[in-house]
């Protein structure tokens, strides 16, 4: 039996935590540099608000419906993930961690009222983070995704579904009968990968619901579709084709990229953002005990900006021996983004991508015949493991950049705006993870 566990409303919920005022009022969240609409709240739907509608066309229901927008605290959201997913974790054996807001659990051989252990966790994880939760249970993962969206549903829109199923749905205690009325009431495209592209063809076909899609012939759907969506009914129909991912495989790159707040017209401010970004992509390896063979940097104008003269960088510098060096990673962005940058253009974006991934322990021996050491001077070694794995106890202890690569701060230190940060005028503060920005409470 697979759990589905779904923060509600991620983004808005972890807002609403540390301002209650904002509970029961129309919410947004807005993307990079304060453009669109990446989170809404039940509230903010209601007004008309659509998934990643650009926040200008929105905006004047500030005034006139009082909507609420806040820039993206992804710190913060993703500190709460984190804690969440703890929590989560106490309640089975086996957790795959699929989003920032989702995960499933595997309750293979844990007995007990499922309904009454969903509840309970949705109970801790509300009183100990302060996020709502929906809980879904099927035999596969498709059914306790579909389980999951029928808890949500049920919950925010009484009469669509059973009451009883609100909250916390297992569809492992309904009867044939009972499951196939929820199939009959749910669109096709409602279920897990298969969206509006594929619903609206199956909806050509005259497949409208899940029961519609459950009932049909799956070597008609492979030939006509794919085998993905054969997967996806033989799921709904209780057989088991996607095992639990409880130790994802590494990355195969690792992209850091931003868009700027505003143009980035001197070299500085880009050698500031390319060895923010390497070292924050480096950190990401280390994290997964990787070693990079090669740093990819690039930077570019807008097109949209008609009056602008034209131009992209993109380079990439190979390195003599894989590492997952903050020092070396950062001095090849820097290496690259030195070489590609050219005067008189106003960058709004850049990235640094680490590619050519490997175990850290896989490194191959070469012989360096172009070392700069002196004979009988002893070389140190180039990548200092032991000094990276100090900066990421240093900055977990103590907070994010408490220590960091001094060409990451050229042009602005800690208490100012980077040239290059994205435009964040409505971002909360980090209350979970900078000692500075923590709540103050005042009796």
């Amino acid at each position: 039996m697979f759990a589905l566990v779904d923060a509600n409303n991620m983004y808005v919920s972890c807002e609403r935590v540390f301002a209650p005022r904002l509970t029961g009022r129309p919410v947004v969240v807005l993307s990079s540099n304060d453009g669109a609409c990446i989170a809404r709240s039940n509230e903010a739907k209601d007004l008309g608000v659509k998934m990643a509608q650009p926040w200008f066309q929105a905006r004047h229901l500030e005034r006139s419906a009082g909507l609420i927008a806040v820039s993206a605290n992804f710190e913060l959201y993703g500190d709460m993930s984190s804690r969440m997913m703890a929590i989560e974790a106490r309640f089975a054996p086996r957790q795959e961690i699929y989003s920032i807001d989702e995960s499933f659990l595997d309750f293979a051989g844990v007995r007990g009222d499922l309904v009454a252990i969903g509840r309970a966790m949705r109970a801790d994880v509300l009183r100990e983070t302060g996020l709502p939760t929906s809980v879904g249970f099927g035999l596969t993962k498709t059914l306790a995704k579909l389980a999951n969206h029928v808890a949500k549903t049920a919950d925010r829109t009484p009469g669509t579904y059973p009451a009883n199923l609100a909250q916390v749905c297992n569809f492992g205690i309904l009867s044939k009968n009972e499951l196939e009325q929820i199939f009959a009431a749910t669109e096709v495209g409602d279920i897990w990968g298969v969206g509006q592209r594929i619903g609206a063809r199956l909806g050509d076909a005259g497949v409208r619901t899940v029961l519609d899609l459950v009932r049909c012939d799956t070597a008609t759907l492979r030939k006509q579709f794919s085998v993905v969506l054969e997967k996806t009914v033989l799921e709904l129909r209780g057989t088991s084709c996607m095992e639990l991912d409880d130790a994802p495989a590494a990355r195969h790159q690792i992209l850091v990229s931003r868009s700027f707040g505003k143009a980035v017209t001197e070299l500085p401010g880009i050698v500031e953002a390319v060895s923010e970004f390497a070292a924050r992509a480096a950190e990401r390896l280390r994290q997964q005990d990787g070693a990079a063979g090669a740093v990819n940097v690039f930077f570019t104008t807008s097109a949209f900006r008609q009056n602008d003269q034209q131009h992209s960088a993109s380079v990439t510098v190979p390195l003599i021996r894989p590492t997952a060096d903050s020092r070396l990673l950062v001095g090849a962005a820097v290496q690259a983004a030195t070489g590609a940058y050219r005067t008189g253009f106003n960058y709004v974006k850049a990235g640094v991508m680490l590619v050519d991934l490997q175990p850290a322990g896989q490194n191959q021996g070469e012989l360096d015949l172009f070392a700069d050491a002196e004979e009988g001077v002893k070389v140190p070694p180039c990548d200092r493991a032991a000094l990276m794995q100090a900066m990421d106890s240093l900055n977990r202890r103590f907070g994010r950049d408490s220590v960091r690569i001094g060409s990451a701060s050229l042009v602005s230190n800690s208490n100012e705006v980077r040239s290059w940060s994205t435009k964040q005028e409505r971002r909360s503060p980090r209350y979970t993870t900078r000692w500075d920005e923590m709540p103050r409470v005042r009796a």
